[in-house]
């Protein structure tokens, strides 16, 4: 017994001793300890700037119960500038880098492949130059409550890539702040959020993208181009940003409980796309299906613009905007086929649809339209009433008590669960994307104090 107990001393005592964090005021240091680190450490950097002539090496690992703690002082006050940035490397695992200001060249923040469960977490990156300021193609990391600003070269503020034609798997970005990113002159190459590339984009990578807030954001034409499969992305806020959110390469993504205000809104190629639950206002266009100029699954290449099969659009509320559900023409376009667009309310602004095909075995069914025309959507796959939406203390559009979209909706599409504020649909399912609820609000339009780095 008396062995037994020095034996659980010894273990607490060398885990306390782990646990004991480390100062450093220099890179030199600061690499050192990070050469050094165990399970446990905890890696304080000293506020000030720091010049690094090269990538700092992280190739340590913690474990889940004990990660590695690499912060700074205070969040924000630990600056990293010159030629190199934080790199993790190697099998790197359970490492978490925390309050640092990124101001050194850009291309320089990454976790390479391989590595897997890390996180950052508070951290602002303003990185110059040509090149992303952050990139990630290991598994299992997680990207939260950074602040992306301020970038007016080329290159990405967050690029996921991953290994082979393998995207990275199981990604948790949440609660991240993209704000000004001026155009770069219509020059392919400068989107705010890529996820993938082409030659990932059959590949599943089961990761959620939620609670980001992307303002004044215009370096290209696409905003978030996501280039993968198997990609949720929901109850993220696009505000004021010219340049489109684009599911541009791979299938079976889910895009719901967004809310868009004063942009090109939702672009959408590839297959089993699921789009419901989703706030539009302002925008020009609010909801794009794309023509296909190929068809991947018939062995078009993955550059393609794939053809939109089976996509659902659902139970999303659209609000004066220019233009609705659009499809434009294209050269030698093959269309979309089996489009089911149902259970949308859309006020103001064009025509609700203008299609220009081919658009094959359409679904049109039980939307609201007020104070707009069908155009091209069919007399039976609307009603034309009002739908009685009333502002609430946000100015957000929704549905006043006593609304005909109450209660008119169909439980027929298993995956539409919840609404716009991430309440259950249950029992009676309402037409477009509120759900008439008591339940308590998950989800709203956010606001910079409630994404970035500075949030406690």
């Amino acid at each position: 017994m008396i062995n037994y107990f020095f034996t659980v001393l010894f273990v607490h005592f060398a885990a306390a001793l782990t646990a004991m964090p480390v100062t450093v005021s220099s890179v030199e240091a600061l690499q050192k300890a990070i050469n050094k680190a165990r399970p446990g450490a905890v890696i304080i950097v000293k506020n000030g700037t720091y010049t690094a002539n090269e990538d700092i090496k992280i190739g340590c690992s913690g474990t889940r119960e004990h990660p590695v703690m690499i912060r700074s002082e205070t969040v924000g006050d630990a600056v990293i500038t010159g030629k190199g940035g934080f790199n993790l490397v190697g099998t790197a695992a359970y490492v978490v880098i925390k309050g640092f200001r990124f101001t050194h060249a850009a291309s320089h923040a990454r976790s390479a492949a391989g590595t897997r469960f890390c996180r950052w977490t508070h951290n602002i990156f303003e990185t110059p130059g040509n090149g992303e300021y952050l990139t990630i193609a290991g598994n299992d990391h997680e990207i939260d409550y950074n602040t992306f600003q301020n970038k007016n070269n080329m290159g990405r503020m967050l690029a996921i890539r991953g290994e082979g034609s393998q995207i990275a798997e199981r990604l948790h970005i949440h609660h991240n702040y993209f704000y000004n990113f001026p155009d770069q002159g219509g020059a392919n190459g400068a989107e705010t959020l890529q996820f993938g590339l082409s030659g990932f984009s059959l590949s599943a990578s089961n990761s959620i993208v939620e609670y980001n807030l992307f303002e004044k954001c215009a370096g290209e034409t696409e905003l978030i181009s996501v280039k993968a499969s198997g990609v949720v992305l929901r109850y993220n806020t696009i505000r004021d940003c010219p340049a489109q959110f684009t599911l541009r390469h791979g299938n079976k993504c889910a895009v719901y409980g967004n809310c868009f205000f004063n942009t090109p809104g939702l672009r959408i190629f590839g297959d089993d796309h699921v789009v419901f639950s989703n706030y539009f206002e302002n925008c020009n266009p609010a909801i794009v299906i794309g023509n296909g100029d190929g068809e991947v699954a018939d062995g078009a290449p993955l550059i393609a613009h794939d053809r939109p099969d089976r996509v659902l659009i659902a139970f999303n509320t659209l609000v004066n905007n220019k233009k609705n559900i659009e499809q434009t023409s294209r050269k030698n376009g093959i269309g979309a086929t089996a489009v089911i667009i149902a259970g949308n309310i859309i006020q103001g602004g064009g025509v609700a649809a203008h299609i220009s095909g081919p658009y094959s075995n359409p679904v049109w069914k039980n939307n609201i339209v007020a104070d707009a025309k069908g155009g091209d959507m069919p007399a039976s796959g609307f009603i034309e009433q009002d739908p009685k939406l009333i502002r609430d203390a946000k100015g957000i559009s929704r549905l006043d008590k006593g609304s005909p979209a109450i209660g008119a909706g169909t439980a027929a599409y298993a995956v539409v669960t919840v609404d716009m504020d991430g309440q259950a649909r249950s029992g009676k399912w309402d037409i477009g994307a509120d759900q008439y609820s008591n339940e308590k609000v998950l989800a709203h339009a956010l606001t910079a104090d409630e994404a970035g780095a500075l949030v406690k």
